[in-house]
């Protein structure tokens, strides 16, 4: 539904110039991912306390306060350099999990339109299965059992979404390769790695991009969702999910904790909702 909001957003406001000017609203979503990238990357240096540190005398301190601007938890902990952190972990998960689940997909993709037959069958399977199968059950499972430690946890998020990746790469691998640059490089004797890297890969890195945008902010969610479950995150390290877990039985006394959170998942992806979907209709020559 976010996609789709996103989608008509961007259509609605670059129908007059399309192709001419970037929409208003993409670039306030560039804009906001720049800040959020900004503050993972410095999140050391820009953080007025630690996020671990109690200052038990300012419990649950409201915004504004003269030592803690977006106030504190029920712990005295400082809010703002929870968030900081939190955002860091957040994109950490978020950007690792996609790069992996890409990375898996096109080669499980290219795999099948090189192998054909039986090979073909079984990815085609895997990829049937994966998306039958509850995310959110088969990562329950793995978590209560396997333990929760950050890289399984990245690890697991990885698997989420690769089917998508392998249907794509393997459609395009196979329309490409019944078109005549891919058959005239395999007749001068290039490998079929050279040919899948080299010459297939860079036409559909397009859309593999625009598809990474667009399962990033899915990433995003259900890391949150398994955060408030408890199931994600850890303690001592804090995520937005967890912040978001943490804050609810507060809700009515102290929102804050929750609401900065909150709204950093709710504006996060929304922007990459919209970035993805104006990178899609730049790069789908269907849609010019």
């Amino acid at each position: 539904m976010a996609g789709t909001t996103a989608s008509s957003l961007v259509r609605g406001a670059s129908a007059p110039g399309r192709g001419r000017r970037m929409p208003a609203p993409v670039w306030i979503g560039l804009a906001w991912l720049a800040l959020m990238l900004a503050l993972a990357l410095t999140a050391d240096w820009i953080t007025p306390y630690r996020f671990t540190t109690f200052d038990l005398r300012n419990r649950l301190a409201v915004p504004f306060h003269p030592a803690h601007w977006l106030g504190t938890d029920e712990l005295g902990r400082d809010v703002l350099s929870r968030l900081i952190v939190s955002i860091r972990i957040s994109i950490l998960v978020a950007f690792g999990a996609t790069l992996i689940s890409a990375l898996l997909g096109t080669a499980l993709g290219f795999l099948a339109a090189h192998a054909r037959g039986l090979v073909e069958q079984l990815v085609l399977m895997l990829a049937d299965f994966q998306a039958a199968m509850p995310f959110l059950i088969l990562a329950l499972a793995v978590l209560a059992f396997l333990g929760n430690a950050l890289p399984l946890f990245i690890a697991l998020m990885g698997l989420y979404g690769w089917e998508r990746y392998a249907r794509i790469a393997r459609g395009l691998a196979i329309s490409a390769g019944a078109q005549g640059y891919a058959g005239a490089v395999r007749q001068i004797g290039a490998s079929p790695s050279r040919v899948y890297l080299r010459h297939i890969l860079p036409n559909i890195a397009s859309t593999l991009i625009v598809s990474m945008t667009l399962t990033f902010p899915e990433v995003i969610l259900l890391e949150s969702g398994l955060s408030f479950l408890g199931l994600g995150v850890q303690p001592p390290m804090t995520s937005l999910g967890n912040m978001v877990s943490y804050g609810r039985e507060y809700l009515t006394r102290a929102p804050w904790i929750m609401l900065a959170p909150a709204a950093c998942i709710v504006t996060t992806t929304l922007a990459v909702s919209l970035v993805g979907d104006w990178l899609r209709d730049k790069l789908d020559p269907t849609l010019r």
